[in-house]
């Protein structure tokens, strides 16, 4: 088991943004169209450009806990469904993400598989491309290796290197168990401000001192 990877499915998306402040966020736009869940693994990337062959075939060639990065051209057919989810689901895939399009929506929610894409459209497209694989994609904006981790939740997606994930994961989990604290403290009748150290660097940033806003929890 690749514990790397259960601790960043375990933790949010904006714990590691906050955590490593330079990772690569991808284009809201691209979202999740599956809600509460979440994912992260290397990307298995693909071209598929209005035909949707490609990513059958990418179902069977990308290895159990890879991420479907699916390249469009922008182009507006969808390309993943119900089927290709649930295949995706079988074999054991941790996300199919479309710089693109996708259908089925209320079967992509009972399958349960992260899906994240632009929006749905119901009609596909051809089925004539044999795909090509193992590229460089741009996903959002964002530039995208065969490799390279994702991972997303309903806030979005973070991509890069593993040992990027690596060197941020303590910190997402510190700020975690800090926030966790905070919820727990205002249900008890704290108040937020009184947790943090809001008034002293306040105080700071007024007399042009360096500063960065704590807990104290």
């Amino acid at each position: 088991m690749d514990t790397l990877m259960e601790r960043l499915r375990a933790v949010q998306v904006s714990s590691l943004c906050d955590a490593d402040k330079g990772l690569a966020v991808v284009d809201a736009a691209i979202r999740a169209m599956v809600p509460d869940v979440s994912f992260a693994g290397p990307a298995f990337t693909l071209l598929a450009y209005d035909d949707h062959l490609p990513v059958l075939v990418a179902l069977r060639e990308a290895e159990p806990g890879s991420v479907l990065v699916v390249a469009t051209n922008s182009l507006r057919k969808a390309v993943s469904g119900e089927l290709f989810a649930t295949e995706a689901r079988r074999r054991g895939l941790a996300a199919i993400v479309i710089d693109g399009y996708c259908r089925d929506v209320r079967g992509l929610r009972r399958i349960g598989l992260p899906v994240h894409a632009r929006g749905t459209n119901p009609m596909s497209g051809t089925t004539r491309d044999p795909g090509t694989f193992g590229r460089e994609v741009l996903l959002g904006r964002v530039r995208v290796s065969p490799g390279d981790l994702l991972v997303g939740d309903d806030d979005g997606i973070v991509v890069g290197p593993r040992e990027r994930f690596a060197a941020a994961i303590d910190t997402a989990e510190e700020i975690e168990r800090a926030e966790k604290a905070l919820v727990e403290g205002m249900a008890a009748g704290r108040d937020l401000h009184g947790m943090t150290t809001v008034d002293e660097h306040l105080a700071a940033l007024a007399k042009e001192q360096p500063s960065a806003l704590g807990f104290t929890v």
